[in-house]
């Protein structure tokens, strides 16, 4: 990866990625977006679990897990299953939302209330 300097020129962003990771689509550019991605969500879900004072061992006992496994999901490291990730959204009160969107948000993860759990 190369280093950015910042010479205050507004630049084109897309061409800046496109030299960086390749074009939209290509094989560079899809692994450094789902490696974003990965990181991007381990880190909401470490901003919630902090939120709600769960430590990494007392989540990962919730769900079954090491603490390890859940440094490694916080750290973009590791991507849970689809099991793991509903587990995990469960126990920190989030819910997931999916939208038809605009392209930049596909979907999201709210908080929710006790009191809207108990409304369903």
């Amino acid at each position: 990866m190369r280093k950015h300097v910042n010479d205050n020129k507004i630049r084109d962003y897309d061409s800046v990625l496109d030299a960086e990771f390749g074009a939209p689509g290509s094989e560079e550019r899809i692994k450094a977006e789902e490696q974003a991605y990965a990181f991007y969500s381990g880190q909401i879900l470490k901003d919630a679990r902090v939120g709600v004072r769960v430590t990494q061992n007392e989540l990962a006992s919730r769900i079954g897990s090491s603490k390890s496994y859940i440094s490694k999901i916080e750290n973009g490291v590791m991507t849970p299953s689809v099991g793991t990730f509903y587990r995990i959204i469960n126990v920190l009160g989030l819910q997931v939302e999916i939208t038809k969107a605009r392209k930049e948000r596909l979907c999201s993860l709210k908080k929710v209330t006790n009191a809207q759990i108990k409304n369903k």
